[in-house]
């Protein structure tokens, strides 16, 4: 615990971990007047969990399921706005590249997802592909689908961008204050700290990684894992620059990766999909890259990407929170619906952080949103527990 601060208050809602989702939340909060506190344990912005490493992909086509594609045009609109609410940019448009054998899931999914919601789009072989964007070295006869507003996000950006749009709409954000519990009050909430204790009427725990440790209702439902990216020096770094590169998602013999340009770095940037499967505890991690690690992900760039796989410039471990079904959890607490609860991860979420932001912000408020969510509701592991307990 670090001394010098003691603090106490009430507030109309309390935001516990301000990441991608709670830096959103507490922004979309403040901007509606409401008195926020956002508490954070480590710094802002941190290295510690999810979000670092200066890029993270946004797409359109999307193959994990068609239905968060309305979401994703939420998330494009609120990206912009908070782009200009403070003057910076950060959002970037590559397009975006979801490639695999025909019949793979990565491609077909895209596809869906690009022709239920009327995207526009290209399939290109994977020779074709490989012509257009050099850099690419793809199986001849993989399809793959190029949408043209895919990009990324500059991830430390964004949340410093959130925080500073709701500290100027009035929000009180602590960093270096961890949430020691919580407890339910009749109308509200108390939750204690390292430095103080406080109560609100509304508590919003995005904690990322760290949700379980406050939420008993995500044991076994969120689970962190150990993940490594590379960035390695490109031999023709002019295939590799954003208005030559789109980012990209593919399905290849060896797994599922995905990449981006030289931004930030001086290097190209990718990593492997639940890299060596390794569950983690998020305060014991090994967060030094191993030299398995890189030679894992430098076979991959050998292969497929090979004017991109020069020196390595950096090696960078984080982790994926990742639910049974690989899709979201947001929803209000079954017992204490003045507790929302989100863990927006396994490993694509960031991309929805300004959207999910909105929807947690409308839970705190009301106890409802306008946008869909039924995909996310924590009733669906329920449904499976006890579809796998009848006879």
């Amino acid at each position: 615990m670090t001394s010098g601060f003691s603090y106490t208050g009430s507030y109309d809602v309390i935001v516990a971990g301000v990441g991608a989702m709670g830096s959103a939340t507490s922004y979309h909060l403040a901007r509606r007047g409401r008195k926020v506190l956002a508490l954070e344990r480590f710094g802002i912005p941190h290295a510690m969990g999810s979000y670092h490493g200066h890029t993270r992909i946004i797409r359109l086509a999307y193959y994990e399921d068609p239905s968060y594609v309305v979401l994703l045009r939420r998330a494009y609109e609120l990206w912009r706005e908070i782009q200009d609410v403070l003057g910076e940019q950060l959002l970037y448009i590559t397009g975006s590249v979801d490639a695999g054998p025909e019949d793979s899931w990565v491609f077909r999914g895209s596809w869906e997802s690009c022709r239920l919601h009327d995207l526009p789009h290209e399939v290109l072989t994977g020779a074709e592909l490989n012509r257009r964007y050099p850099g690419y070295r793809l199986p001849r006869d993989h399809l793959a689908l190029l949408q043209p507003e895919g990009g990324f996000l500059a991830p430390e950006r964004c949340i410093v961008s959130h925080v500073m749009a709701a500290q100027a709409r009035g929000a009180e954000v602590h960093a270096h204050e961890k949430v020691l519990e919580w407890q339910p009050l009749q109308d509200g909430v108390r939750v204690r700290t390292e430095r103080g204790s406080y109560e609100a009427e509304k508590l919003v725990i995005t904690a990322g990684t760290w949700d379980a440790e406050l939420l008993d209702v995500l044991d076994g439902l969120a689970v962190p894992e150990r993940q490594v990216l590379a960035w390695l020096q490109p031999t023709r770094p002019e295939y590799f620059r954003p208005q030559n590169f789109p980012v990209f998602n593919v399905l290849v013999e060896e797994g599922r990766f995905y990449g981006f340009p030289v931004f930030g770095v001086p290097g190209f940037k990718f990593g492997k999909y639940h890299h060596l499967q390794e569950t983690v505890d998020p305060d014991t991690l090994d967060r030094e890259a191993r030299r398995e690690d890189e030679e894992l992900l430098r076979s991959f760039a050998e292969r497929y990407f090979p004017e991109g796989c020069g020196p390595t410039m950096s090696l960078a471990t984080c982790m994926f929170t990742n639910t049974p079904d690989n899709h979201f959890i947001i929803d209000l607490h079954p017992e204490y619906p003045q507790v929302v609860v989100a863990s927006p991860c396994s490993g694509h979420g960031f991309k929805f952080a300004s959207v999910v932001g909105e929807i947690l912000a409308d839970l705190a408020e009301s106890g409802t949103t306008r946008h869909d969510i039924s995909l996310f509701r924590l009733e669906r592991f329920a449904r499976e527990e006890a579809g796998r307990a009848s006879p």
